[in-house]
């Protein structure tokens, strides 16, 4: 297998098939970096001109575009606070407050250092357990996948900023939203008021545009005191390429063991059905919280929480392919359009693939093990480009975004109808944010609303309506009590002490 791992490194050294790697990952770039435009697109626009490559070439590519677009997520979230992709949302947060204290080049260079050890991460467990650690994933029953995806909701409204009420009132208003449209057991419409535009739901890149790219356009747009507040941020000096090298002494303050914690959570989650990025990223962050010596940090500018999001968020690149190859079962979106470019060239995931085509899909491997490394020199080329985001004229700036996401929002629905439902979502969104409620905690909502209610309705449905499955699976068991754990550390510990 060494063997074959080092044929896919020399493959990859062929010109035509690294060029392909180079335009994957700055098409990554340029759609993960843009709200709206998701890596998820730029493979499923990419889907039918795979027929006439080489399927290596077509794979090499793709990972390319997976890796970039994961991180990209963060560089306008970072400078504009806009996240171009939910998975950036958590690190927009300790992003942008970096951002606003004139350290824009140290947390981007510190968020590509931490995806680039994500990534790497991910992809030497790909190549090492394989086969092994997916086999723990088929251990996965659906009770136990339900309280996966409640200790995801748990954590999420735990780590939000102020108030616990107004973080769990933005969660369940996220939850409600996911439950508009085709019930996911039965044939039937729910809230949908008749119309049948509602029917097909809320989709999550209009939720996203919405709670974010919107949103922030409106705030932008009605408060002065945030324009001049921009303004500054614009007038900083002009950064140096060195500035965007992350210094020894912030990588100690982190800690590279808690990257790598961070990536390893990363790559577990990503190996299951449903996980993500966004998951990861928030449980990341939460568990980085819980252990980190100045927590108060968080949500204001952390370094820590900034990078152990990153981290988690590119381990999700190798978990998601691990499942997909070995099982044939996709971990994320991405994935899912990776097993059509498979099929599409004949080859079938599954327990064969590996071992009768492992010297197709070794040069992936490759591929993705240089994609991490080619994040953090893309910081160190790119990042004086980064920072001019916010020295471009606001109101130019602004209204390319907002035509760029309603353009994003057309060309992933093709629906009139969800480009209204962005702006209604925004226009939300901006309350919220006005009445100090957190808007974080209502995209999670919506991304893990129909995990949880799928996953709860198919448990009690196997149990005949009895929740005791939940704590008769041991997995499903270690998962509740494990929330359980949080609530105390983040929640109820620090409010005994406050009070003490």
């Amino acid at each position: 297998m060494t063997a074959q791992i080092v044929d896919g490194f020399l493959m990859l050294l062929h010109p035509v098939t690294f060029l392909y790697l180079i335009g994957g990952f700055l098409l990554g770039l340029l759609f993960g970096a843009i709200p709206g435009l998701t890596a998820t697109l730029a493979i499923a626009l990419l889907l039918p001109f795979t027929f006439s490559m080489e399927v290596s070439d077509a794979l090499v590519m793709v990972a390319g575009i997976y890796m970039a677009g994961l991180y990209a997520g963060s560089i306008t979230g970072i400078t504009l606070n806009i996240p171009g992709a939910p998975s950036g949302a958590i690190t927009t947060v300790d992003g942008h407050a970096l951002m606003k204290r004139g350290e824009g080049a140290q947390a981007l260079g510190m968020s590509a250092f931490a995806s680039a050890i994500g990534g790497l991460t991910g992809v030497i467990i790909l190549i090492a357990l394989a086969k092994p650690v997916s086999s723990v994933a088929l251990l996965f029953q659906t009770p136990d996948k339900f309280s996966l995806v409640l200790l995801a909701i748990v954590t999420v409204t735990i780590v939000s900023q102020g108030s616990l009420l107004k973080s769990t009132t933005a969660m369940a208003i996220g939850l409600m939203i996911a439950t508009v449209g085709i019930d996911p057991m039965l044939p039937e419409g729910r809230f949908d008021f008749g119309s049948y535009n509602l029917i097909e739901g809320v989709n999550l890149l209009p939720a996203v545009i919405g709670l974010f790219a919107v949103c922030e356009l409106i705030a932008q747009a009605g408060m002065p005191a945030r324009l001049s507040q921009a303004q500054a941020v614009a007038d900083l000096p002009a950064p140096r390429r060195r500035d965007f090298l992350p210094s020894r002494a912030r990588i100690r303050e982190v800690g590279l063991f808690a990257m790598l914690r961070s990536s390893v959570l990363g790559v577990l989650i990503g190996m299951l059905p449903g996980g993500g990025a966004s998951m990861a990223s928030f449980i990341a962050y939460a568990e980085a919280k819980r252990s980190a010596k100045k927590p108060e940090e968080f949500g204001k500018g952390s370094y820590e929480g900034l990078s152990a999001s990153e981290a988690a968020n590119n381990g999700v690149c190798g978990g998601a392919i691990i499942p997909l190859l070995t099982m044939g079962i996709p971990g994320d979106a991405v994935t899912a359009i990776i097993f059509g470019v498979l099929l599409l060239h004949g080859l079938v995931p599954g327990p064969t693939l590996l071992s009768d085509n492992f010297m197709v899909v070794s040069p992936m491997f490759a591929a993705l093990f240089v994609a991490s490394i080619l994040i953090f020199v893309s910081v160190l080329l790119f990042g004086p480009v980064y920072l001019r985001l916010s020295r471009i004229n606001r109101g130019v700036l602004y209204a390319f975004i907002g035509m760029i996401s309603m353009v994003g929002v057309y060309a992933s629905t093709f629906s009139i109808f969800q480009m209204w439902v962005a702006l209604a979502i925004g226009v939300l969104a901006m309350l919220l944010r006005v009445c100090g409620y957190p808007v974080v905690p209502a995209l999670m909502g919506v991304i893990l609303g129909p995990y949880f209610e799928e996953f709860l309705r198919r448990s009690l449905i196997v149990s005949k309506g009895d929740p005791s499955i939940f704590v008769t699976s041991p997995i499903s068991l270690a998962l509740l009590l494990l929330t359980l754990g949080f609530i105390w550390m983040l929640r109820i510990g620090p409010a005994r002490k406050a009070g003490a």
